[in-house]
């Protein structure tokens, strides 16, 4: 049975500061190098033990409430992984969502390591940093940089992550068109590219970013107007949606997002800044 208790966290987003894509693997996925940093942008769990079966319930109806969401996923694997037989229960997790999907942002990752965490708490379920790990893996190849978070290299799929040093603090401007790219369609795009002109040039930090916009060119428009808004750097995050610029300065980043506000009032636009690793532990908690 579940400990009668509930257990509130954050789920912080991400954004890549650069992404080269090496190549096609032999078991079909592509070869990355990526730097992930973590963004204090967050969805709130709430993990709450209650008799019943597990359920999900999330504000957004856009988001999946079953298997396709990888906090039910963790619940199998954290459920099996106690020896426990049937199918999970006695839990019932809140979400409340704050990150776009479909934006290249990690949301529906960050929320499965979460829900690790949490649900092997609840359950009573002793697992190791590597046994966590795999089960991060297991669900997804950026799963488990959100088991930490901070600055990380992910090289083979994404999911073999070195530690690094953690970047300064940045402000950051988020902007998200109308739009979502999956993953399996950005790199696509780029499989078909490699195949009728050759690898990209390394003109841009993110390999996806030409292919994306040359579908989506509100993408290009979106990195120009943040780099002539004062951005150190500015990118697609991921295979996107979402466009980033980095900024020195808080006052920098708020002007920059007015301008953005200004053209398109009803799309998303957001500061927030960069956070270390220490960050993301320490704040996780509710």
């Amino acid at each position: 049975m579940a400990a009668d208790r509930s257990i509130a966290c954050r789920a912080f987003a991400k954004i890549n500061l650069d992404l080269r894509v090496l190549g096609v693997r032999q078991d079909g996925y592509h070869e990355l190098r990526t730097t992930f940093q973590s963004i204090a942008l967050a969805d709130d769990l709430t993990f709450i033990a209650s008799p019943g079966q597990f359920r999900i319930l999330c504000d957004d109806p856009a988001c999946p409430a079953d298997a396709r969401n990888l906090v039910w996923r963790a619940a199998d694997l954290v459920w099996k992984a106690g020896r426990r037989r049937g199918a999970p229960h006695g839990v019932v997790v809140t979400i409340a969502k704050r990150i776009p999907m479909q934006a290249g942002l990690g949301g529906g990752s960050s929320d499965g390591a979460a829900a690790i965490r949490a649900l092997a708490s609840i359950w009573r379920v002793r697992l190791s940093r590597a046994r966590r790990q795999r089960l991060a893996a297991a669900m997804g190849a950026d799963v488990p940089y959100f088991l930490e978070g901070g600055t990380a290299l992910g090289r083979d799929r994404g999911d073999r992550l070195s530690r690094l040093v953690d970047r300064p603090r940045a402000w950051v401007v988020l902007t998200v068109p109308r739009f979502g790219v999956s993953t399996r369609e950005a790199f696509s795009w780029w499989d078909q590219q490699v195949g009728q002109v050759g690898r990209a040039r390394h003109d841009f930090s993110n390999d996806l970013q030409p292919v994306v916009a040359r579908r989506h060119p509100i993408v290009g428009t979106l990195v120009a107007d943040l780099e002539r808004s004062g951005a150190f750097q500015a990118s697609l995050s991921g295979s996107g949606s979402a466009v980033f610029g980095l900024f020195a300065r808080r006052s920098q980043a708020e002007g920059a997002a007015r301008a953005l506000r200004r053209r398109a009032p009803r799309r998303f636009v957001l500061v927030t800044r960069t956070l270390t690793r220490r960050e993301c532990a320490a704040l996780a908690a509710k």
